[in-house]
């Protein structure tokens, strides 16, 4: 879908103008996106399995839920709607815990350009997984890893990218962090 998004300078910053989602990946323009990582007390890792239908990554098990922050829209407002059209789970602002802000630039070979600031949460499931209902346009499957395939990411194909090994051994160290503060 298409979407109304803030442009933001190359350090993050907002820059008052706005564009669509796909002129924003045809020009390179940087813009707000999300990442959310779900995790359970049990040390394992809520992936979503992207549908072969989207235009980057079609079939990769992903991030627990991902999106673009709308114009105007506060980061967690943002999280929250994401967490709730991708995969039905309900949770407060409050349970969101960002655990930081990653600069990304990719050129994917289909001519997006995919130049973000993820603001980056976890948040513990607190519904059986079954409970979960997917978006069908987003996601094919929902499944529980265990939370040390985030350190092992070259070790399997097909679940996620193990170019991005520093970004998820950092969001393996703050979910386990998280998991031991209980």
């Amino acid at each position: 879908m298409d979407e109304l998004i803030d442009i933001l300078d190359e350090h993050g910053r907002y820059t008052g103008k706005t564009c669509l989602k796909s002129e924003a990946h045809a020009k390179g323009f940087f813009h707000p996106t999300i990442h959310v990582w779900i995790y359970t007390q049990e040390g394992q890792l809520l992936l979503q399995k992207r549908s072969m239908q989207k235009k980057v990554f079609p079939g990769l098990w992903d991030i627990s839920v991902a999106g673009h922050i709308g114009a105007g829209e506060a980061i967690k407002t943002a999280a929250v709607r994401e967490i709730k059209e991708e995969i039905d789970f309900d949770i407060p602002e409050e349970a969101l815990l960002k655990i930081g802000t990653r600069k990304h630039e990719v050129k994917h070979p289909n001519g997006i350009i995919d130049n973000e600031y993820h603001h980056v949460f976890i948040v513990e499931l607190t519904v059986p997984i079954s409970q979960l209902n997917r978006q069908v346009s987003e996601v094919d499957a929902l499944e529980l890893f265990d939370l040390d395939l985030l350190l092992h990411t070259a070790d399997h194909e097909n679940i996620l990218l193990p170019q991005y090994q520093e970004y998820y051994d950092y969001v393996h160290s703050k979910i386990e962090a998280q998991i031991k503060k209980r």
